[in-house]
């Protein structure tokens, strides 16, 4: 494979600022010292630190305070920010009541803050059996000081999988979350017939998070263990990628847009990989739609002839997507990238290991995808580290890098 299927085609005045950006340090963090010394993963810690949390997920409100939801122990909490990241305050506790929560790179909570302030939380608490769950949910309308009794949104009460939510919440207000179900594969079981997979789920709140409509199935024999992911169109409709089990195990993704708030529309295939996988891969894609409409995907597949993280977009609500194109260095392991597209520009981040280190990288289009940067590593670390995402305030791009132990890096990308 080639080292980078993309160079710069198009250099522009804003790009040499931004690398000039880059050189001079602001995106360039040395490696971080360790700031806690943080006990096994998953043990409750007699005070909760947000640093010694596996995993951590971030999101602005649109007064740009940046809100945080991380776990400690059987806890659920969360904390906000107003120096982007130096220093959080709050450590509010969600979940009074202990249970056992799923903080996972594929499957940790998640957080939205919606335009009036409303903070909504999603998560799956395990159960007893292994690989089983519920999806939770609990909010805030008093700006984080408390949240709600934590409700489950399912409304198949079997001991089965629930679990691998995502949360969405659009301009209107409306509370959306997807997750993936075995209820459809526990009737085929029980009827003697084969069912491969799970199925994509998702329920409705159009009145704060105080109720949720029914479950509704988007469709069967989605991959069991991967991360989906959801985004808005300008119609303020969920649009919503997973993986899914194309014939006999290959390993695809798809992608649904809807008709009504409700009514989900005919799946899509998003890529053609032809990953063949009798397993779990735990790579799930990610998924931005700009302001023109355009949809945008990055996603990981290890097929025979096309191995990597790869982007395409779609002119036609996902009808079809475009040729797809490398991103990143195969041989070091790249994976688990992110997407976030600003305006006409659109940034992808994801994660090498080489050398014994792990290593953040970037590259961007200022064009909606046509012509691309080269990739810049931004950031290294030798500890394991959680997975990045990409965050906007107002026309301002970020990286949410959370490394247990670690100070939290908010790293800028653009000015």
């Amino acid at each position: 494979m080639k080292k980078y299927i993309i160079r710069l085609i198009l250099v522009t005045s804003s790009f040499i600022a931004f690398l000039s950006y880059v050189h001079a340090g602001h995106v360039h963090p040395t490696e971080s010292t360790t700031v806690n010394k943080c006990t096994p993963s998953g043990i409750l810690s007699l005070k909760p630190v947000q640093s010694c949390a596996k995993t951590m997920t971030s999101v602005f409100d649109k007064n740009g305070r940046l809100w945080s939801a991380w776990t400690n122990g059987e806890f659920l909490y969360v904390n906000y920010s107003d120096d982007k990241g130096k220093t959080f305050i709050g450590d509010v506790k969600v979940n009074q009541v202990a249970e056992n929560i799923s903080a996972g790179h594929e499957h940790r909570p998640k957080i939205k803050v919606s335009n009036n302030g409303n903070i909504y939380l999603s998560w799956t608490r395990k159960l007893k059996k292994r690989f089983t769950g519920d999806i939770r949910f609990s909010r805030s309308t008093n700006q984080g000081k408390t949240f709600s009794q934590p409700i489950t949104v399912n409304d198949n009460k079997e001991m089965i999988s629930h679990r691998f939510d995502t949360l969405g919440v659009n301009k209107n207000g409306d509370v959306y979350i997807s997750w993936l179900d075995k209820r459809d594969k526990q009737q085929a079981i029980r009827a003697g017939k084969k069912y491969n997979g799970a199925a994509a789920y998702f329920a409705l709140s159009v009145d704060e998070g105080k109720r949720f409509s029914r479950n509704i199935k988007i469709a069967d024999n989605s991959c069991e263990c991967c991360r989906m992911a959801m985004d808005f169109d300008q119609r303020d409709l969920p649009v919503i990628a997973w993986r899914h089990i194309y014939g006999d195990n290959i390993r695809d993704h798809s992608i649904v847009s809807f008709e009504s708030k409700l009514k989900p529309k005919k799946t899509n295939r998003l890529s053609h990989d032809k990953w063949k996988l009798d397993g779990c891969p735990h790579h799930g894609p990610s998924l931005s739609i700009s302001d023109n409409d355009i949809y945008h995907s990055v996603w990981f597949n290890n097929a025979i002839k096309r191995r990597g993280v790869f982007y395409a977009n779609s002119h036609n609500a996902g009808q079809y997507f475009s040729e797809p194109i490398s991103v990143g260095e195969y041989n070091n392991h790249a994976g688990h990238a992110d997407i976030i597209t600003p305006g006409n520009s659109v940034y992808i981040v994801w994660q090498e290991f080489s050398e014994s280190r792990y290593q953040l990288n970037i590259m961007y289009s200022i064009d909606a995808g046509k012509k691309w940067s080269n990739p810049q590593c931004l950031a290294i670390s030798k500890k394991i580290p959680d997975y990045p995402f990409l965050l906007t305030d107002s026309n301002k791009v970020y990286i949410s890098w959370h490394i247990r132990g670690e100070k939290y890096r908010l790293i800028p990308v653009n000015k």
